[in-house]
C-alpha cells in the first residue's frame, strides 16, 4: 500500500513539473508537440500537455556581444589584427526563425564579419584603416543586417575595438612620428632664431638711426660753436680777418684732440710735426680762396647771362 502511494506521489510530482513551465524575463522557450513546433513560451508561468509537449530549447532575448578576431592585409601590404565587436539581439517576433533556421548562428555571423572586413580593409592603406574604422564598422553592420534579419537576428551596433599592426610596422610608425616631431621642433626653433635675428636687426637699425641723429646733432653743435667763436672774435678784434680766426679755432681744436688722445689708456701712434699743422692751415686758406674765386665767377656768369637776356628782349 505504501509503495503504491509513493509511486503515485512521484508520478504526480513528475506530472506537475512536466506540466508547469516557468520562463525567466528576457527569455523564451520553444515547445514541440510530438517533435514538431507547437508554440513559444513567454516570461512567466506556462503549462504544457504532459507526454505530448516538450521544451525543445531556450532562447536568450537580451542584447549579446560577439567578439571576432580577424587578421587581414591592407592595401600597402601590412598585416593587421583587428577585433570586431557586434551587438546582436534576437527579434521577439522571430524567435522561431532564430531557433530553427540557423544551426550555429554566432559562427555564421562571424563568417559574414570575416567576409566583409577582408573585403574592405585591402582597399585601404594602414593609416586609412585607423582613420576610417567607423566606415568599416558600418559596412559590417549593413552586411549583417541585410542577411541576418530574415533569420530573426537584429544587429544593434558594430564596433572596431582594436587594430593591431605587426610589431615591426608599429616600430617603423613610431620612428616616422618621432622624425616628424623632430622636424616640427627644428622648424619652430628656426622660426624662433629667425624672429630673434629680425628683432636684433631692427634694434641695430634703430640704434644706428639714433646714433646717426646724435652724430648729426653733434656736428651741428660743433658748427654752431665755430660760428659763435668766429662771431665773438670778429666783434672783439676788428683787425683780424675771418681766415685768421678759423686758423686759430682750428689750432685750438687740434690741440684739444691731441689732449683727448693722450688721456686714453691705449697708445695710438699718429704722424705729428709743426709743419703738418701749417700745411693744414695752408690747405684751408687755399680752399677759401678757391671758393671765393668760384663764387665771383658764378656772379659774373649770372651777370653776363642777364645782359644777354636784356639784349634779346630789346631785339
Amino acid at each position: 500500500m505504501y509503495i503504491v502511494i509513493g509511486i503515485l506521489t512521484l508520478f504526480l510530482i513528475f506530472l506537475f513539473f512536466s506540466t508547469v513551465k516557468i520562463v525567466q524575463e528576457k527569455n523564451a522557450k520553444i515547445v514541440q508537440r510530438l517533435g514538431s513546433f507547437s508554440r513559444i513560451l513567454h516570461p512567466g508561468i506556462n503549462f504544457c500537455v504532459p507526454f505530448l509537449e516538450t521544451v525543445a530549447g531556450s532562447v536568450n532575448l537580451k542584447v549579446q556581444q560577439l567578439d571576432v578576431n580577424i587578421e587581414t592585409k591592407t592595401k600597402d601590404n601590412v598585416f593587421v589584427k583587428m577585433q570586431v565587436s557586434v551587438h546582436v539581439q534576437i527579434i521577439q517576433d522571430k524567435v522561431r526563425e532564430a531557433f530553427y533556421e540557423l544551426d550555429d548562428p554566432y559562427a555564421q555571423i562571424s563568417s559574414y564579419i570575416f567576409d566583409v572586413v577582408r573585403a574592405e580593409v585591402p582597399k585601404l592603406e594602414l593609416d586609412d584603416v585607423f582613420a576610417r574604422k567607423e566606415d568599416i564598422a558600418n559596412a559590417v553592420k549593413i552586411e549583417l543586417a541585410e542577411h541576418m534579419d530574415k533569420y530573426g537576428y537584429r544587429i544593434i551596433k558594430t564596433l572596431i575595438t582594436d587594430i593591431d599592426p605587426d610589431a615591426l610596422v608599429k616600430e617603423a610608425m613610431n620612428r616616422i612620428n618621432s622624425a616628424k616631431r623632430n622636424k616640427e621642433a627644428l622648424l619652430e626653433d628656426a622660426e624662433g632664431r629667425k624672429f630673434a635675428k629680425i628683432k636684433d636687426a631692427e634694434a641695430e637699425k634703430e640704434s644706428k638711426r639714433l646714433q646717426g641723429e646724435g652724430v648729426a646733432e653733434q656736428r651741428l653743435a660743433i658748427i654752431k660753436g665755430f660760428a659763435d667763436s668766429v662771431e665773438d672774435f670778429s666783434n672783439t678784434l676788428d683787425n683780424v680777418s675771418p681766415i685768421e680766426i678759423m686758423q686759430f679755432v682750428l689750432l685750438t681744436q687740434h690741440y684739444d684732440t691731441i689732449k683727448d688722445i693722450g688721456e686714453k689708456n691705449s697708445a695710438i701712434i699718429v704722424p705729428y710735426s709743426p709743419g703738418s699743422l701749417q700745411n693744414l692751415q695752408q690747405q684751408l686758406m687755399e680752399g677759401n680762396i678757391m671758393a671765393d674765386q668760384l663764387n665771383q665767377l658764378s656772379v659774373e656768369r649770372m651777370k653776363i647771362d642777364g645782359d644777354k637776356v636784356k639784349v634779346k628782349n630789346n631785339l
